[in-house]
């Protein structure tokens, strides 16, 4: 499919989906946040497709809110539900990285604000250049964090830290978003892509539906006490012990060679 506001490279087993507005530090339109859902779940539904790597074009991973041109720009003088803009065009995106059955990796090139920020730290592993910012700046304009940060970042750092920032409106740099938790690795920036594409390269590499079942663990672990959880890991390890992958990585182990996943 022909988009306009996202660029979509599938190679190796990886769909890298790049936001593609770099005149606007790739601020989230309606398009862009259209065409980056169904760029997902295309990536969501692709069988080749064992990884999905998201990144920016340009100098920044993304602005955030388009105030302009999405539905989040009222007329002087209107009121605007902002949730119900939030449940239309930015939910269906969060959903569907959360939901995807197979990783994804955010790769954050340089500035990344508010809700595309946000987008950025729900995926299942975030890496940044050195230089990155990570601005959560709801509190500057009378708003609070939307597109899941109010859920994704306490989980990050903890509570402390995060009402902390979330109430502050300042900026973090890369390196010190990957000392509280937030990041797990940081980059030079003339080294991102390459970093980015080996670490996508080497999990589409590995057993898809168990990446799938580690990610809807961690996602779970948070509300269930520890009954519940280990009832839940046992029916993962059944429905994954029974894949092809599981028994390659047995046969492989005991046959002392290396293991050749297919992601079935």
């Amino acid at each position: 499919m022909r988009y306009a506001t996202v660029l979509v490279e599938s190679q190796a087993a990886v769909t890298t989906i790049t936001l593609n507005r770099p005149a606007k530090l790739n601020a989230l339109s309606q398009q862009l946040l259209g065409e980056l859902l169904e760029a997902l779940e295309a990536a969501g539904r692709d069988p080749q497709c064992r990884c999905v790597l998201l990144t920016g074009a340009g100098r920044g991973f993304c602005a955030g809110a388009d105030l302009v041109d999405t539905a989040f720009a009222p007329r002087p003088g209107e009121r605007l539900d902002m949730g119900a803009a939030l449940e239309a065009s930015y939910h269906p995106v969060l959903r569907a990285i959360r939901q995807m059955p197979k990783p994804v990796i955010a790769a954050i090139n340089g500035t990344a604000a508010g809700a595309g920020l946000n987008i950025a730290l729900v995926c299942d592993v975030v890496i940044a250049a050195r230089g990155a910012r990570l601005i959560q700046s709801f509190i500057n304009i009378g708003l609070v964090p939307d597109a899941g940060g109010s859920w994704s970042i306490p989980r990050l750092i903890g509570r402390a830290r995060a009402t902390r920032w979330l109430m502050s409106g300042e900026a973090l740099e890369a390196e010190q978003a990957q000392q509280w938790g937030l990041l797990s690795e940081v980059c030079e920036a003339d080294a991102l892509p390459a970093v980015a594409a080996d670490l996508a390269a080497s999990m589409a590499r590995q057993p898809t539906r168990a990446l799938a079942a580690i990610k809807q663990l961690m996602d779970r672990s948070w509300e269930n006490d520890l009954d519940t959880q280990l009832a839940l890991e046992a029916s993962s390890q059944t429905e994954v012990g029974y894949s092809a992958d599981a028994l390659e990585g047995i046969s492989a182990f005991v046959q002392k060679r290396p293991a050749r996943f297919t992601g079935s």
